[in-house]
């Protein structure tokens, strides 16, 4: 009995760290009897080309009671910032978000291409693919947190694949 318990409880743990799952970081806090959890999911950055000065990272964030996030530290760029980017008169635009980002309770907050991201200004070096960045998130009523955002290509969305080699005819067909 003793050998199914120990076996059970090695393969729950080996199924719980399975590659492709996300990595769950969570900050708590007690304010006037409210319980806060703030939990941050799927952290990643884009590699940047050797000589970039800027790059940009991505993650999830909920908070069970709402909050705010408003700012990252990180030891890679000399500079941080929550950008937003919009589209006006078919010109996209990125923007300083100067107050923050609201997160309102039990609701995701996605940061994505696209939209709004972390902007790291004043790269030290490259983001280069299979690196870990720690980012250092401030919240307005919780206590910081750090992740580490994987550097990584953008997962293809569900049901889009990247787009086919071109086909190349027989060699016996002109």
């Amino acid at each position: 009995m003793m050998r199914f318990l120990t076996a059970a409880v090695v393969l729950f743990g080996v199924a719980a760290c399975q590659p492709g799952e996300p990595v769950a970081t969570k900050s708590t806090v007690d304010t006037d009897g409210v319980r806060n959890v703030i939990s941050a999911t799927g952290a990643w950055c884009r590699p940047t080309p050797n000589g970039a000065q800027a790059g940009a990272c991505y993650l999830t964030l909920k908070s069970s009671a709402g909050d705010r996030l408003t700012g990252v530290a990180t030891p890679v760029s000399t500079a941080t910032q929550i950008h937003n980017m919009t589209m006006e008169d078919d010109v996209m635009r990125m923007g300083e978000m100067a107050e923050g980002l609201p997160l309102p309770a039990e609701q995701s907050v996605a940061l994505a291409p696209g939209g709004v991201h972390l902007m790291l200004v004043g790269l030290t070096a490259p983001l280069v693919a299979g690196q870990a960045v720690p980012l250092t998130l401030g919240f307005e009523k919780s206590p910081a947190m750090t992740v580490q955002a994987e550097v990584r290509q953008p997962v293809p969305a569900a049901g889009t694949a990247p787009a086919a080699a071109p086909a190349t005819p027989p060699a016996d067909k002109p």
